[in-house]
This record gives structure tokens, C-alpha cells and sequence, in this order.
């Protein structure tokens, strides 16, 4: 694992020379393939002085990675205008780097101080390469919201290591900690991080302010950051979790259907994907609390589904914003007549964001459907609710932007470059090839 992080820091020199944007992409897709031959067989392969790698680890450093060089891919407007394009690189390499790190790491307060810093890089993203004014605003709801839910993690895990005397999460499955304002601490941070409904708001907000890559690697990895944690902490929560899941579950599979219906509302396109994934992660909030085997995979294939899915709609999104210069549904129709081939790509993204065959998004939402009923067969009302008005609410966005009679203030267009179609191609691949290698997800 150390090899990999030397790899990630001896590239930042790179940044700062001339001509070297697409260099930079390039060896990011050279890691990719390192990464991607990394033996999982046994655990202690992967170990090194403080990092490991297991099964979950494992996807979604991968997924970091693969969203990382798409990024770079889809950010050729700000290389194009030589708009602060060495520190834009600097800066992803760096939040490549604190993910990785955050995934990969064994001790709890490592976990943490990665966890957060996380959120500096993509501050940045927001703040320095946004469009409009509010951005300001957008990152502050950012800020404040995840830092006021982390304050109590953070006393959670000096609490833990007086408990335990040691702070690596793999010792932690040997206790079993009953306390009730422990697991209120623990979990709450992450709860917000997905986002959980109630505590939603931020990631909406950040969405529509951010550049295009500040929105995929919000959508792809940061909300995969609350998953990922609560898969960890739930192991030595487990009593007391039992007791109070079916809280989280009622807020989220309430707040699920109601922001699919919150959906149909919106007239920003970014708006619209951004609400839909508060609606998926509800499902995998679920999925995570139940704490059954079906849950528990679900909700992870769920996890790197979605943030490839998500990650494309939005790179969708940027390439109608390019050309119109607005994120208008009223604005953005017709698209058809002046992109038919790009319309192809708007069906693919959207039959996969509405969990059609053969999607990994199919896959989870199967697992996840199939734990949830297993708990409790009061839960089908609302996942039947969140099913069927996830595939409305796609359609509703697909028709609305490609037909219709498209708006006659547009005065010059341009059809989709090589670029693009690879990007698109890039995020749809892995999603639906990656059904084939199924038995890599049923975690062991």
C-alpha cells in the first residue's frame, strides 16, 4: 500500500510543469492498473506500518481513483483557458491522496483526521473553480455542517482508545460497547456525511455551486465516506445499533420517498441529480442499519453504483452547461435535434440511475430490497414508493431535456468531441461490466 502512496506523492512535482494536464491524467490510468492487479487473497499481502486493504477498501480506492482521472478528463475548459489549471491538478492529486489514506488507514484517529481533511480540497474545488457568487455560501453550508457533526466523533474516539487501549478498527470486533451517547457521537458524522434526510441540505447546495469536478467527486466519493465509516463502526456498536437502527430506518426510508418526490419539483438540472442521490443513499442507510449479510453487500455495491452512475450524470449536465451556459430544464430541451448522439448517452446514464439491467445499481437495489423486507415486510411500501419514483423522476429528466421544442434563443451549438463520448463511456463501462465479476462483491 506504501508503494501507492509514494507513486501519488512523487506526481505532485507534475502539477507545476508546463503542458503536463493531460501527463498527470495519464498516470493516474497507469495507477489504476497498478491498483487493479493488487492481490486481495489474504490480508496480510496489504499491510504495511499503518495501512491495509480488504474487500471494501479495495472498490472504493478504486472507484477514488478511476473518479480522480475522469475529473481530469472532464475539467479541459479550465486547461483550455489556463484558469489556475496547476493548482486545480495539485489540488485533486492531494484529495486523491487524503482519500486513499482515509480508506486504507488502520488506526481509528488516523480514520478521522483523514475524513476530514477531505474536505479542504473539495472546499477549494467549490470556492476557487465555482461559477456563481453563492458559492461562498455553499461552502460554508459544507463546512458547518459536517464539522458539527464531527466534533463529537472525534471525543467518541479518545473516548474508545480509554476504553480499549488501542485504536486499530480491526481489534475493535473483540468489544462490545453498550453506550448509548457513544453511539449517538459515533455515528451521527457519518449519518451527515451520506447524507442522511434532515441533514441533507449542504449537499444540494454544494452541488449546484460546485465546477463539474467538485460535483463528481462530491456525488462519486465523499458520500461514500459516511458509508464506508459506518461499515466500521457498526462492528463494535452492535448491541445497542439493534435497539435504535429502526430510527435511522424510518427517517430514511420516510425521507427517501419524500425527496424522489421533492424531485419532480426541482428546474436545475444539477439540482435534480443531486436530490436523487439523497434518495439512493437513504436506501443504503437502510441497508447498513439492518445489519444482515443481504444489507450489508447491497449497500456497498450500491455505494460504487451510484458513484459512478451519479459522477456521469453530472459530467452530462456540464456538457449541455457548456454549450447553453444555463442549467435550466426550461432552457435545456430539444437537446435531441442538436445532440442525437450525446441523447444516447443521456438514455444509458439514466437507465442505469433507474436501476435497469445491467447495472451495478440493479444489483444493489435487489440486495438491499431483499434485506430490507427480510427486517421488516413494512419497509415495501416505502421502497416500493422510492423504486418507482426513482425511475419517474429519471424519465421526467431525460424527456425533459432531450424533447420538446428547443429554446430559440440559442445562437451557435457544437455536437458532442471525442472527449466527451469517452468520458461518458468511461463511467458507463465499469458500471455495467462490473456485474459480470458479481462474487467479488458477496464480501466474505
Amino acid at each position: 500500500m506504501m508503494k501507492f502512496l509514494f507513486y501519488m506523492i512523487f506526481m505532485i512535482p507534475l502539477c507545476f510543469m508546463i503542458d503536463m494536464f493531460w501527463m498527470v491524467q495519464f498516470s493516474l490510468m497507469l495507477l489504476m492498473f497498478m491498483f487493479m492487479n493488487l492481490s486481495l487473497t489474504y490480508l496480510s499481502n496489504n499491510l504495511s506500518y499503518m495501512l491495509f486493504c480488504d474487500y471494501i477498501s479495495f472498490g472504493l480506492i478504486l472507484l477514488s481513483i478511476w473518479i480522480c482521472l475522469l475529473m481530469i478528463m472532464s475539467s479541459e475548459n479550465l486547461f483550455k483557458l489556463n484558469y489556475y489549471v496547476n493548482f486545480f491538478l495539485f489540488n485533486i492529486l492531494i484529495l486523491l491522496i487524503l482519500l486513499f489514506l482515509t480508506f486504507s488507514v488502520m488506526n481509528l484517529f488516523m480514520f478521522y483526521l483523514f475524513f476530514e481533511g477531505s474536505l479542504i480540497p473539495t472546499l477549494l474545488l467549490i470556492i476557487g473553480w465555482g461559477y456563481q457568487p453563492e458559492r461562498v455560501q455553499a461552502g460554508m453550508y459544507l463546512m458547518f455542517y459536517t464539522l458539527f457533526a464531527s466534533l463529537p466523533l472525534l471525543m467518541g474516539v479518545f473516548y474508545m482508545y480509554t476504553e480499549m487501549y488501542s485504536m486499530i478498527i480491526y481489534f475493535m470486533k473483540f468489544f462490545n460497547l453498550n453506550f448509548i451517547l457513544l453511539y449517538f457521537c459515533m455515528v451521527l458524522a457519518f449519518l451527515v456525511k451520506m447524507p442522511m434526510y434532515f441533514v441533507h441540505l449542504w449537499l444540494p447546495k454544494a452541488h449546484v455551486e460546485a465546477p463539474v469536478s467538485g460535483s463528481m467527486i462530491l456525488a462519486g466519493i465523499m458520500l461514500k465516506l459516511g458509508g464506508y465509516g459506518l461499515l466500521r463502526i457498526l462492528i463494535f456498536l452492535q448491541e445497542i445499533n439493534l435497539k435504535l437502527n429502526y430510527v435511522w430506518l424510518i427517517v430514511s426510508l420516510v425521507g427517501g420517498f419524500y425527496i424522489s418526490l421533492k424531485c419532480f419539483c426541482q428546474v436545475d438540472i444539477k439540482s435534480l441529480i443531486a436530490y436523487s442521490s439523497v434518495s439512493h443513499m437513504s436506501i443504503v442507510i437502510g441497508g447498513i442499519m439492518i445489519m444482515n449479510y443481504w444489507g450489508y453487500f447491497g449497500s456497498y455495491i450500491m455505494m460504487i453504483g451510484h458513484g459512478l452512475c451519479s459522477s456521469g450524470m453530472f459530467c452530462l449536465a456540464n456538457i449541455n452547461y457548456e454549450r447553453l451556459h444555463s442549467r435550466s430544464l426550461y432552457i435545456n430541451k430539444g437537446m435531441m435535434n442538436f445532440m442525437p448522439s450525446m441523447s444516447m448517452w443521456w438514455f444509458l446514464l439514466m437507465s442505469s440511475n433507474m436501476s435497469a439491467p445491467p447495472s451495478l445499481n440493479l444489483l444493489g437495489e435487489i440486495s438491499l430490497i431483499n434485506g430490507l423486507l427480510s427486517w421488516s415486510w413494512m419497509s415495501m411500501i416505502m421502497l416500493m414508493m422510492i423504486s418507482f419514483f426513482s425511475a419517474g423522476y429519471s424519465l421526467y429528466l431525460y424527456s425533459y431535456t432531450q424533447h420538446g421544442k428547443f429554446y430559440q434563443g440559442i445562437y451557435s451549438f457544437y455536437g458532442g468531441v471525442s472527449r466527451e463520448y469517452l468520458l461518458l463511456f468511461l463511467h458507463w463501462l465499469p458500471l455495467n461490466m462490473m456485474i459480470l465479476s458479481v462474487e467479488y462483491f458477496m464480501i466474505n
